[in-house]
Formats: C-alpha cells, structure tokens, sequence
C-alpha cells in the first residue's frame, strides 16, 4: 500500500510537466519560455518525455514488477535536473520544479 501511494506522488509530481504537452501555454508558465523562443519545442518534447515519466509510474504503481525499472528512469529524470539545476547556480526561476523534485525523493526511496 505504501508503494503505491509513493508512486502516486510520483505520478502526482509529474503530471503537470506532461500536461503541457496538451497545453502548450503551461510551458511558459512553468518554465518562462515564449512560444516563438528556440526553446519553447525542446520543452514541448521534454513534456511528451514527462508523459513518458508519468504513465510509467502509473504503472509502477498498479505492477510490481515494473518499479525496479520504473525507479531508474525516475531517479535519472529527478536527480539529473537537480544537478543541473545546482550546477547553473540554482536559477530562481526554476526553484519550483527543483522543490517538487526534492519532495519526490523520499516517496522515490
């Protein structure tokens, strides 16, 4: 019961990032980034990756056997952002996905 309500967090966590595939104008709310910035269709893939995340950790949460993989690619999406993120001189302006991925951490653990 614990690990699926973990997942659920997870999925919870990554939901909004993957809806901005479906609503583009998340992008800029979320990251800053103007339609016509070179940018703007990086973050539109990164959502589709996002939705990627998001269904596999749906799944994680209903298939046991799934959540071995499931917590690597997790683990790389979070903790890669985290590191790029302290690396760039913790921008401000991408504080808000830096703290959600931080609260994701223990539910990932």
């Amino acid at each position: 019961m614990i690990e699926r309500a973990a997942w659920a967090v997870l999925a919870l966590i990554h939901a909004l990032p993957a809806l901005a595939l479906f609503n583009p104008g998340l992008i800029s709310r979320l990251y800053g980034v103007a339609p016509g910035d070179g940018a703007f269709l990086l973050l539109h893939h990164r959502a589709a990756l996002f939705l990627g995340v998001l269904i596999l950790c749906l799944w994680a949460a209903a298939v046991p056997g799934v959540r071995q993989a499931a917590s690597v690619v997790v683990a790389v999406s979070m903790l890669s952002f985290l590191w790029l993120w302290q690396g760039a001189g913790r921008p401000a302006a991408l504080n808000s996905i830096a703290f959600a991925d931080l609260i994701g951490l223990p539910a990932l653990a």
